[in-house]
């Protein structure tokens, strides 16, 4: 079965580098986060969103409030991308569009937590004690505030997004496989028309404090991905991200004449058992089989020490002579959105004539590699 071309035709981001493509193409020249935050978690940075007038793509108050952060980022980004497309006003192309999205959960109620966790200290029996307050004193509605799919709810009812929708879970490696399953569905013909993608917000003590637990956050100022080392550490530094594209069957695309900005190759991903050595091999792996020969490289690195350095030293024996840009030196790091954020932004250098084809590496802080690539038409 001959496997149809797959183009990006819109794209929605929002970061610490603002809004929109612009200013992110802005932010990728020159190479480092227009915003760290660095007093409001401290010792831990963060790259926060940026003020948003949130009615431009969320006209209802009471969908609003209603969002927790990580939604509104995700809805306001998904409507951003409908807006590039040309679509934002087409109610029938948007009833068949399709929607994946990758995310985590919501946030946690963390004064509930603080009290639990300070009772467990002196509790005679731990156990009973956890079961006893966890049933008692969390809301019933924080579990509902926490679902994923409520993003892909969201949109459908903010933007009119009302085909089907899939939503990936687990990290780094569901942003990878979002976009794979997208790729794919559209290359084979099951659909014509996709929104991608996914949002994450950093600002949030429960997520340091699961991610400083696994020894993962980079301390004090900001410092280059791939020069992490020394005062402050290794790992990664949060960002509140989110990246939409819309991706269309190229005869799709052609049919209504729109502007196309790239298109979206097959996506490769593996999870091998991480130790030393892995990182290298898996890349090694994905690359070749993919024939990649791309002109510019984005990284996902995280600044996580060993599995950094194998990716550094991976790329540059694949690619050797290929410039590399870290999403963590203009972004963050930002889990389940590295690879539709790399995507977009690799899109939009191809429409801007800056690179012929880009390729996209994630590696996941514990777990998981994936390799997108984007291509020009001709």
């Amino acid at each position: 079965m001959s496997q149809r071309d797959v183009v990006v035709t819109g794209i929605g981001l929002v970061s610490c580098a603002g809004e929109g493509i612009a200013a992110h193409l802005e932010a990728f020249a020159a190479g480092s986060p227009k915003a760290t935050d660095t007093e409001r978690f401290a010792p831990y940075p963060v790259h926060p969103a940026p003020a948003l007038v949130l009615d431009g793509q969320i006209p209802k108050k009471s969908d609003q409030r209603q969002m927790e952060a990580w939604q509104r980022l995700g809805v306001y980004a998904a409507g951003l991308a409908l807006d590039s497309a040309g679509v934002k006003q087409d109610a029938a192309f948007k009833a068949a569009m399709h929607l994946v999205v990758a995310c985590g959960g919501g946030e946690r109620d963390t004064a509930v937590d603080g009290a639990i966790l300070t009772g467990l200290r002196d509790a005679a029996d731990p156990g009973a004690y956890l079961n006893e307050h966890l049933q008692n004193d969390l809301r019933p509605t924080l579990f509902l505030a926490q679902l994923s799919n409520l993003l892909a709810g969201n949109i459908a009812i903010v933007h009119g997004v009302t085909g089907a929708s899939r939503t990936f879970m687990g990290e780094e490696a569901s942003g990878v496989d979002a976009l794979r399953n997208a790729q794919s569905r559209i290359a084979s013909g099951q659909i014509d028309t996709m929104l991608v993608g996914g949002s994450y917000s950093a600002e949030r003590p429960d997520v340091l404090v699961v991610h400083e637990l696994g020894r993962y956050l980079r301390k004090g100022n900001f410092r280059p991905v791939f020069e992490r080392q020394g005062e402050g550490g290794a790992g990664f530094i949060l960002g509140s991200t989110a990246a939409f594209l819309v991706l269309e069957a190229a005869e799709t695309a052609a049919a209504r004449k729109a502007t196309i900005f790239a298109r979206l190759l097959p996506v490769g991903s593996d999870r091998p058992r991480r130790e030393t050595g892995s990182v290298e091999l898996s890349l090694s792996a994905l690359w070749k089989k993919a024939g990649a020969k791309p002109d510019m490289l984005i990284s996902g690195a995280t600044g996580v020490e060993g599995i950094t350095a194998e990716e550094s030293t991976a790329l540059g024996e694949l690619a050797p002579g290929v410039p590399v840009t870290a999403l963590g030196d203009i972004t963050g790091h930002s889990l389940e959105v590295t690879a539709p954020l790399g995507a977009a932004l690799a899109a939009a250098l191809i429409s801007e004539g800056r690179a012929r084809e880009v390729a996209i590496t994630t590696v996941g802080h514990r777990r998981g590699e994936g390799l997108v690539r984007l291509s020009a038409m001709s």
